[in-house]
C-alpha cells in the first residue's frame, strides 16, 4: 500500500477527491435500517484496567499515566514504578487475550439485538488491533499475536450482522507529548514506533486551525493506514473519532472519501463513514454524536455512539453501569429521530465480556425480539414523539436527562402502519397519546386497529378530541416501554 495505489482507486471512479462529488452519496438501505450496533473499546489499556480522571475513560490510561498531576500518573506509579522502567509498551505481554472466542462474541451480539458490530482497529494509543504492514505494535506480532480485526470481521458475517470498524488514529499526533517532558521511555528513539510523533496537543482540543497540526509525514501515514483497513477487512462502516476535524486533515478526508467508496462500489458493497463535528460536509457520510443526542429529528440520517458505562468506554475495574431501560429508551428516542444507536462494551484483557455487560446486551435484546417491527426497517413518522422530558442536544449530554414518563411516546412508521412506543408503563393502564387526536394535525383520516405488540388480545381504545385513548392490560409483555401498532 502506497500512495499512487491510493492515487489509482481515486482515478477509477466514481467518486473524485473532493466533496462537491462526495456529495452524490447516499446512505445505505441497510444502515438505515438496521438501527442497533455493537462499538468495542478493546486493547493494551485494558490491562490496567484504571481510570480516575472526570470525564475520560481507561482508554485514556496511556495518556494520563505520563501526566502528572493526575490519579493515573499517580497510580501508575504505585503500582507499576517509574515511567521509565515501566511504561505504556510494558502492558502489551499481559495483553494476551486467551480467552478470546469471536464466535462467542458475534452470538451475543446478536442475541442483543445488534446488526452491525464496529470494533475500535486503533485507538490513540497506537497499538493496531489488526494485521498491518505499517507497524510492528499491533496484535498480530504482539500480545496476543492474532488479528483481532479479522478474527472478528469473520465471525461477525458468518453470524449474519455487517461488519465495520473504527479509527481514533488521528489524536496519536499529540497522545503522548507529556511524557516527553520528563524522563520516561517515550522518549527513548527505539519505541517511536508506539509512542510517535508525542507532539504538544493544541491548547484547545477544538482549534482546528491550530498549527500544531499534524504534517505531512503524519497525514500520509494516517491516510494509508485507513485505506489499508479498507483493503483488508473491506468494511460496511468506518467510523472517526473527533480531531479528524482539524482543516489539516480536510484534504486527506476527501481522499480517504472517494478511496473508500469507490471501493464499496468495486466491491458492490454499500458503505458509511461516520464522522463528528464538522469533519465531513453534510451529505457526504453519516453524522454521529458522541454519548449525546438530539432533540428533535433530523432530515438526514445520523447516529449515536455511547457506552453501557457512563464512565469509561474500555475495560476499567468499577464500572457505574447504565440500566436496561434507560439504554432502550435512548435506542427509541434516537431511532423515532431518524438515528441508529451504536452501544460499547469494554471487554477485559483476557478477552471476556463482563458479565454486567453481557446482561444489559441480553435484556435489550429480550425488549427487540417483541418490539422489532416497531423498530427495524421503520423511519421516522410526521412527528418523532411527545411528553414533557426534554432531551438536552449534542455530545456528552447522555447522562443528564431525567427518566423519561409514561407521557414520553415516541413514533416510528412503516408504510401506512404506526408505532407509539411509550417510554414508561402509565399507572394507571391508560395511555392517552396526543398526536393521534382526532383534531390533531398528525392525525390519520381514520384509525381502524390498535394492537400491543407481545400481547395477543384485543385493546379497548377510542379516538377524542384530545387524544387516542387505549386501555392496557394488566399483563406487561415487557416492562422497560410498550409499543403499539396502529393502523
Amino acid at each position: 500500500m502506497d500512495l499512487r495505489q491510493v492515487a489509482q482507486v481515486i482515478g477509477q471512479g466514481p467518486f473524485a477527491a473532493s466533496f462537491d462529488s462526495l456529495g452524490a452519496y447516499r446512505t445505505p438501505t441497510w444502515y438505515r435500517g438496521a438501527k442497533f450496533g455493537i462499538f468495542i473499546h478493546w486493547g493494551v489499556y485494558s490491562v490496567p484496567g484504571y481510570c480516575g480522571s472526570p470525564g475520560f475513560g481507561g482508554e485514556w490510561y496511556p495518556r494520563h499515566m505520563y501526566q502528572r498531576g493526575t490519579p493515573e500518573f499517580n497510580h501508575h506509579l504505585e503500582v507499576y514504578g517509574p515511567h521509565k522502567q515501566f511504561g505504556y509498551k510494558d502492558f502489551i505481554p499481559q495483553f494476551k487475550a486467551e480467552k478470546f472466542d469471536p464466535g462467542r462474541w458475534a452470538q451475543l451480539f446478536r442475541d442483543a439485538g445488534a446488526k452491525f458490530v464496529v470494533p475500535v482497529a486503533e485507538h490513540h494509543d497506537g497499538f493496531a488491533m489488526y494485521d498491518t504492514v505499517l507497524s510492528d505494535w499491533c496484535a498480530a506480532k504482539m500480545g496476543p499475536k492474532r488479528d483481532i480485526i479479522g478474527l472478528l470481521a469473520q465471525a461477525t458475517r458468518e453470524a449474519g450482522l455487517t461488519f465495520g470498524l473504527s479509527s481514533h488514529r488521528a489524536e496519536h499526533w499529540w497522545f503522548f507529548d507529556e511524557a516527553m517532558k520528563f524522563d520516561s521511555d517515550v522518549r527513548d528513539p527505539a519505541n517511536a514506533g508506539l509512542y510517535g510523533p508525542a507532539q504538544p496537543r493544541p491548547a484547545s482540543f477544538h482549534d482546528v486551525t491550530s498549527p500544531e497540526g499534524p504534517n505531512e509525514a503524519f497525514l500520509q501515514d494516517w491516510l494509508l493506514r485507513s485505506c489499508e483497513l479498507v483493503d483488508k477487512y473491506q468494511p460496511q462502516l468506518v467510523w472517526f473519532d473527533w480531531w479528524i476535524q482539524h482543516l489539516a486533515f480536510r484534504p486527506y478526508l476527501e481522499k480517504f472519501g472517494a478511496y473508500y467508496y469507490n471501493r464499496c462500489a468495486q466491491w458492490n458493497r454499500d458503505g458509511a463513514i461516520n464522522y463528528k463535528y464538522q469533519a465531513f460536509d453534510e451529505g457526504t457520510a453519516v453524522f454521529d454524536i458522541e454519548r449525546g443526542q438530539l432533540a428533535g429529528a433530523r432530515p438526514l440520517f445520523w447516529q449515536t455512539d455511547t457506552s453501557v458505562s457512563k464512565n469509561s468506554w474500555g475495560y476499567v475495574k468499577g464500572q457505574d453501569y447504565k440500566t436496561p431501560a434507560s439504554l432502550i429508551h435512548d435506542l427509541v428516542d434516537i431511532v423515532s429521530k431518524n438515528g441508529a444507536l451504536l452501544l460499547n462494551i469494554g471487554p477485559r484483557p483476557d478477552g471476556t465480556i463482563p458479565e454486567p455487560e453481557q446482561d444489559l446486551l441480553r435484556q435489550i435484546g429480550g425488549w427487540l425480539t417483541v418490539h422489532s417491527e416497531a423498530i427495524y426497517g421503520t423511519r421516522p413518522w410526521v412527528t418523532f414523539g411527545e411528553g414533557p422530558t426534554p432531551v438536552l442536544d449534542g455530545a456528552f449530554t447522555d447522562t443528564k436527562r431525567r427518566a423519561f414518563t409514561s407521557e414520553d411516546i415516541r413514533f416510528t412508521c412503516r408504510g401506512e402502519t404506526i408505532y407509539a412506543i411509550a417510554l414508561a408503563w402509565p399507572a394507571d393502564g391508560r395511555l392517552a397519546i396526543r398526536a393521534l387526536a382526532a383534531d390533531s394535525i398528525f392525525a390519520p383520516a381514520r384509525i381502524n386497529r390498535v394492537e400491543l405488540l407481545g400481547f395477543a388480545g384485543a385493546l379497548r381504545w377510542k379516538q377524542t378530541a384530545g387524544a387516542l385513548i387505549v386501555e392496557l392490560p394488566t399483563q406487561k409483555p415487557c416492562a422497560e416501554a410498550l409499543a403499539l401498532r396502529i393502523q
